[in-house]
Formats: C-alpha cells, sequence, structure tokens
C-alpha cells in the first residue's frame, strides 16, 4: 500500500506550509500528492505551482469538479499538467453535489452518474487525438448543433498531442452505483470515508465495475484505490480523535443539504445513522460544537487512524488487507515525516 499526501481544501487563504509538506512528501518517498476544490480555490492552479519544484511525486486532483469546467477544458488541462510534470498528472474527477453545482456553478444536478460518463469519454476523445472531438449526449454535445448556435460550430481535434494517451482519470465515488462505474470506466476511484469494515463491499461493486469494463482501458490489475484517510499523531487516542471529529461533523452535518448529504450516507451505510442524525441537527442549528462532540470515537476509528505511533501501528493491519493501493493521508505538514515513519513497516 502506497502513501500519498492530501492537502485538502483552503479556507481564507493558502493552507500554511502546504508548499513545504508537498516537498517532504516527495523526499518522504510518497507516491503521490492531491489537491481539492469546491467553491473557493481550484484543484489544478495549486498543483502547478506547489509540483513545479517537485521531480517524481505524482500530481492528482481530488477532485476537480465536473461542473467547473468542461469536458474538453478539462483535458486541455490535464494534457497541459501531464507535459509540463513529464507524466506525473492523475486526473481526479466528481460530480460534487446539488448545493455547489446549481448554487455555484448554476447548473443543473440531475443523473449525475450519467453526465459523468459522457464527460470521461469527451476527455478520453481529447487525449486519444485520433479524430476531431464529436459527441452527441443528453449533457455534451460537440460541435454545437447548428441550429442552437451561430452554425459555424466545427469538430476540432487538441492542437498539443498528448505527452499519454492513457493519462489515468479518477474517479471520487461514494454510492454504490458510483463505486461500480468508477471501476468501469475510469483507472481509479477516490473514495471518501473508507472503512475496512466494508472492504468485502467494496470488492463487490468494484468487481461488477470491472466485469462490465470495455477493451482499451487500463488492465484491472493496475486499478488504482486512493482512499483519503486522516491520519493524527496524539498522546491518546481520544485526544488525538478530537482533531478527526470536525471534519467528520463537517461532513455529515454540512457538506450537503437535510435528505441530499452522499457523504453522511456513506457513514449511514456504515452503522452512524442515528448519531448523524444528531450531528446534523446540531449542525443545521449552527451549533457546530455540539455538532462536534457528538460524532462517536468509534466512527473516527472506523475511517482514520488517530492516537500514538504505536496506536496507528496497530490499526494498520487492518488497512493492509483491504482493496485499497494508495493511503491517501490527511495530516498535520509539521507531523507528516512522524506519520510516515508511523504508518511505515519497520525494517
Amino acid at each position: 500500500m502506497r502513501l500519498g499526501y492530501h492537502t485538502g481544501y483552503w479556507s481564507a487563504g493558502p493552507p500554511p506550509g502546504a508548499q513545504e509538506a508537498v516537498l517532504g512528501a516527495e523526499q518522504l518517498g510518497f507516491d503521490s500528492v492531491w489537491t481539492a476544490e469546491a467553491y473557493g480555490s481550484d484543484a489544478l492552479t495549486p498543483l502547478a505551482w506547489w509540483g513545479a519544484r517537485t521531480s517524481r511525486i505524482r500530481l492528482g486532483t481530488a477532485i476537480a469538479q465536473i461542473s467547473a469546467r468542461t469536458p474538453t477544458a478539462a483535458a486541455m488541462a490535464a494534457l497541459t499538467l501531464d507535459h509540463l510534470s513529464r507524466g506525473r498528472f492523475v486526473l481526479g474527477l466528481g460530480a460534487s453535489g446539488p448545493q455547489v453545482v446549481e448554487g455555484w456553478y448554476g447548473q443543473p444536478y440531475p443523473k449525475p452518474l450519467a453526465r459523468t460518463r459522457e464527460y470521461v469519454s469527451i476527455v478520453r476523445q481529447v487525449l486519444a487525438r485520433e479524430a476531431p472531438v464529436t459527441f452527441d449526449g443528453q449533457f455534451y454535445r460537440l460541435p454545437l448543433p447548428a441550429d442552437e448556435g451561430s452554425g459555424l460550430g466545427k469538430a476540432l481535434r487538441s492542437t498539443v498531442h498528448p505527452l499519454r494517451a492513457d493519462l489515468p482519470i479518477h474517479l471520487a465515488a461514494e454510492g454504490p452505483r458510483n463505486i461500480a462505474m468508477s471501476a468501469e470506466i475510469a483507472d481509479g476511484w477516490l473514495p471518501l470515508f473508507y472503512s475496512p469494515r466494508m472492504d468485502g463491499e467494496y470488492r463487490t461493486l468494484l468487481a461488477e465495475g470491472f466485469a462490465k469494463r470495455a477493451g482499451g482501458l487500463s488492465p484491472v490489475e493496475e486499478f488504482e484505490v486512493v482512499a483519503t484517510v486522516p491520519v493524527v499523531l496524539g498522546a491518546d487516542v481520544e485526544s488525538a480523535a478530537d482533531s478527526v471529529r470536525p471534519f467528520i461533523a463537517l461532513y455529515a452535518g454540512g457538506m450537503g443539504a437535510k435528505g441530499a448529504n452522499f457523504h453522511r450516507d456513506v457513514l449511514d451505510r456504515l452503522g452512524y445513522a442515528e448519531a448523524c442524525d444528531e450531528i446534523q441537527a446540531h449542525y443545521l442549528a449552527g451549533d457546530r460544537a455540539r455538532a462536534t462532540a457528538a460524532v462517536p470515537l468509534e466512527l473516527v476509528q472506523d475511517i482514520a487512524l488517530v492516537g500514538t505511533a504505536e496506536d496507528i501501528r496497530a490499526q494498520l493491519p487492518a488497512w493492509e488487507t483491504t482493496a485499497v493501493t494508495t493511503m491517501l493521508v490527511q495530516a498535520d505538514p509539521r507531523t507528516l515525516p512522524a506519520v510516515a515513519d508511523a504508518l511505515r513497516p519497520p525494517a
């Protein structure tokens, strides 16, 4: 199981120490570093800026939102960054949720799976560069039909030759159908709130997707599962868990509307529906402190690694037997060397 580093979202500004953390991750032998976007900073610019001073570590977006840019624009950014990084870019895509898509981007949200299928298909066309890009889908049509525009639209092929026509595309997915679709059409899956307890169910869903996988994609054996996992070193498990509780409370209570929170749905399937009811009620009432306090220790331990270095090493074997190929570490940048030491098997 490889290690990756997740820089996380920006808050009011650039995260302190991010550049140093990216450089440190490369020096520590991490396989990859990943950025995020919601409705503030974008995922591509920081990756290019911070990644420009690296030479080996892979650079991924976790995630670039499909509503933020057209499929061809995403493909342009991907092939550009892949050239500049000499073949180290990974395009992580996700549909986000209705609050962001409709509130921030002003686009309709329905049928995110169908939209994602079309989006990935177009990106792959651009990267293949075998012919001018054409597509006649429900959500994307290239060129735009003459009766909907000037009539001057022309099918075009990228002027830039991609460095890798098989540049890897990973999909963020939380629902069962989305997970299976990732295995069907993508090169990797970016799960949030992965738990070793759910590994059997996840493997079944991935197998469903692999069974439908078309020819021409990367081999199933090379499919990646890059799971974001908070890792907090502390004096004990309980105090370290306190650093993860606000993250869980935000996603369970505030990242999505009531009844349409896909992050919370994952935690419900883990068996924490009752706890999530309380977390969400407090969060939506504006009491974030009570929402955070309502996060059970067991939930934290299901989806994160917390405690002393010895505690983390004791929890690690459960993760090493899962489908996860890369543990995407979310950690205080200052603790990254110690975290890496705790996550590596003894010599």
